[in-house]
Protein backbone atom coordinates (compact mmCIF):
# COMPACT_ATOMS: atom_id res chain seq x y z
CA UNK A 1 0.00 0.00 0.00
CA UNK A 2 1.63 3.06 -1.30
CA UNK A 3 0.77 6.35 0.11
CA UNK A 4 -0.97 9.13 -1.42
CA UNK A 5 -0.67 13.14 -1.66
CA UNK A 6 -4.06 13.79 0.02
CA UNK A 7 -6.10 16.66 -1.95
CA UNK A 8 -6.45 19.77 -0.22
CA UNK A 9 -10.18 20.02 1.71
CA UNK A 10 -10.51 23.77 0.00
CA UNK A 11 -9.36 25.60 -3.08
CA UNK A 12 -6.02 26.68 -2.84
CA UNK A 13 -6.68 30.22 -2.41
CA UNK A 14 -9.28 29.40 0.41
CA UNK A 15 -6.72 30.76 2.85
CA UNK A 16 -5.93 33.92 1.22
CA UNK A 17 -4.97 36.91 2.75
CA UNK A 18 -2.79 34.77 5.24
CA UNK A 19 -2.01 32.71 3.09
CA UNK A 20 -1.78 32.54 -1.21
CA UNK A 21 -2.33 30.61 -3.43
CA UNK A 22 0.78 29.90 -4.79
CA UNK A 23 2.52 29.33 -1.42
CA UNK A 24 -0.43 26.39 -0.99
CA UNK A 25 0.17 25.58 -4.64
CA UNK A 26 4.26 25.04 -3.76
CA UNK A 27 3.98 23.48 -0.34
CA UNK A 28 0.76 21.17 -1.48
CA UNK A 29 1.96 20.24 -4.85
CA UNK A 30 5.63 20.32 -4.83
CA UNK A 31 6.74 19.51 -1.17
CA UNK A 32 4.14 17.53 0.13
CA UNK A 33 4.02 15.57 -3.04
CA UNK A 34 7.85 15.03 -3.30
CA UNK A 35 8.02 13.63 0.64
CA UNK A 36 5.25 11.53 -0.57
CA UNK A 37 7.09 10.17 -3.54
CA UNK A 38 10.27 9.96 -1.48
CA UNK A 39 8.60 8.11 1.61
CA UNK A 40 6.98 5.50 -0.75
CA UNK A 41 10.69 4.92 -2.45
CA UNK A 42 12.08 4.88 1.09
CA UNK A 43 9.60 1.97 2.43
CA UNK A 44 9.63 -0.10 -0.31
CA UNK A 45 10.41 -3.71 -0.03
CA UNK A 46 11.08 -2.84 3.85
CA UNK A 47 9.33 -4.09 7.15
CA UNK A 48 7.54 -0.78 6.99
CA UNK A 49 5.74 -1.28 3.73
CA UNK A 50 1.93 -1.02 4.29
CA UNK A 51 2.24 0.10 7.75
CA UNK A 52 0.34 3.15 8.64
CA UNK A 53 1.80 6.11 8.85
CA UNK A 54 1.44 6.98 12.51
CA UNK A 55 2.96 2.89 12.93
CA UNK A 56 5.80 3.76 10.82
CA UNK A 57 7.09 7.26 12.98
CA UNK A 58 6.53 5.56 16.08
CA UNK A 59 9.35 3.73 15.59
CA UNK A 60 11.17 5.99 13.65
CA UNK A 61 14.65 5.55 15.06
CA UNK A 62 15.24 2.00 13.51
CA UNK A 63 14.13 3.54 9.80
CA UNK A 64 16.72 6.03 8.85
CA UNK A 65 17.19 9.30 7.84
CA UNK A 66 14.89 9.27 4.66
CA UNK A 67 11.92 7.61 6.02
CA UNK A 68 11.94 10.04 9.26
CA UNK A 69 12.39 12.86 6.85
CA UNK A 70 9.98 12.34 3.92
CA UNK A 71 7.69 10.35 6.51
CA UNK A 72 7.52 13.73 8.60
CA UNK A 73 7.21 15.53 6.12
CA UNK A 74 4.38 13.55 4.89
CA UNK A 75 2.19 13.51 8.19
CA UNK A 76 2.95 16.80 9.44
CA UNK A 77 1.61 17.90 5.94
CA UNK A 78 -1.26 16.05 6.04
CA UNK A 79 -2.39 17.34 9.52
CA UNK A 80 -1.80 21.06 8.48
CA UNK A 81 -3.64 20.99 5.78
CA UNK A 82 -6.46 19.64 8.00
CA UNK A 83 -5.93 21.58 11.33
CA UNK A 84 -6.42 24.86 8.99
CA UNK A 85 -9.44 26.13 6.87
CA UNK A 86 -11.34 29.11 4.98
CA UNK A 87 -13.31 30.90 8.40
CA UNK A 88 -11.48 28.89 10.50
CA UNK A 89 -9.98 30.16 14.04
CA UNK A 90 -10.73 32.58 16.16
CA UNK A 91 -11.23 31.24 20.26
CA UNK A 92 -11.99 27.44 20.67
CA UNK A 93 -14.79 26.45 22.49
CA UNK A 94 -15.83 23.23 24.10
CA UNK A 95 -13.60 20.81 26.01
CA UNK A 96 -10.40 21.87 24.20
CA UNK A 97 -11.41 26.04 24.86
CA UNK A 98 -11.73 24.61 28.74
CA UNK A 99 -8.58 22.51 28.39
CA UNK A 100 -6.82 25.32 27.24
CA UNK A 101 -8.04 28.25 29.39
CA UNK A 102 -7.22 25.20 32.35
CA UNK A 103 -3.48 25.01 31.68
CA UNK A 104 -2.41 27.93 29.77
CA UNK A 105 -4.73 30.42 31.94
CA UNK A 106 -6.01 31.99 28.59
CA UNK A 107 -6.19 31.75 25.07
CA UNK A 108 -4.30 35.01 23.96
CA UNK A 109 -1.34 32.83 26.73
CA UNK A 110 -1.44 29.67 24.96
CA UNK A 111 -1.46 31.76 21.66
CA UNK A 112 2.02 33.29 22.98
CA UNK A 113 3.42 29.97 24.12
CA UNK A 114 2.88 28.66 20.79
CA UNK A 115 4.02 31.61 18.62
CA UNK A 116 7.46 31.36 20.65
CA UNK A 117 8.02 27.71 20.36
CA UNK A 118 7.49 28.72 16.35
CA UNK A 119 9.84 31.38 16.53
CA UNK A 120 12.52 30.01 18.72
CA UNK A 121 12.46 26.92 16.73
CA UNK A 122 16.19 26.89 14.80
CA UNK A 123 15.89 26.57 11.31
CA UNK A 124 13.20 24.67 9.97
CA UNK A 125 10.70 22.93 12.23
CA UNK A 126 7.46 22.69 13.50
CA UNK A 127 5.08 24.17 16.77
CA UNK A 128 2.60 21.66 18.39
CA UNK A 129 -0.28 21.80 20.71
CA UNK A 130 0.25 17.96 22.35
CA UNK A 131 -1.32 15.90 25.36
CA UNK A 132 1.87 15.17 27.33
CA UNK A 133 2.27 11.94 29.48
CA UNK A 134 0.56 13.36 32.51
CA UNK A 135 -2.46 13.70 30.07
CA UNK A 136 -2.46 17.85 30.10
CA UNK A 137 -1.92 19.83 27.30
CA UNK A 138 1.70 21.49 26.07
CA UNK A 139 3.25 23.13 23.67
CA UNK A 140 6.37 22.07 22.50
CA UNK A 141 8.51 22.13 18.81
CA UNK A 142 10.34 19.73 16.67
CA UNK A 143 13.11 20.03 14.39
CA UNK A 144 12.95 19.77 10.60
CA UNK A 145 10.12 17.39 9.84
CA UNK A 146 10.50 15.76 13.24
CA UNK A 147 6.54 15.44 15.00
CA UNK A 148 5.52 14.13 18.73
CA UNK A 149 4.83 10.57 17.09
CA UNK A 150 8.57 10.18 17.17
Amino acid sequence: MAFELPKLPYEKDALEPHIDAKTMEIHHDKHHAGYTKKLNAAIEGTDHEGKSIEDILANVSAAGAGVRNNGGGFYNHSLFWEVMGPNGGGTPSGSLGDAINKQFGSFDKFKDEFQNAGGTQFGSGWAWLIVDENNKLAVTNTPNQDNPLM
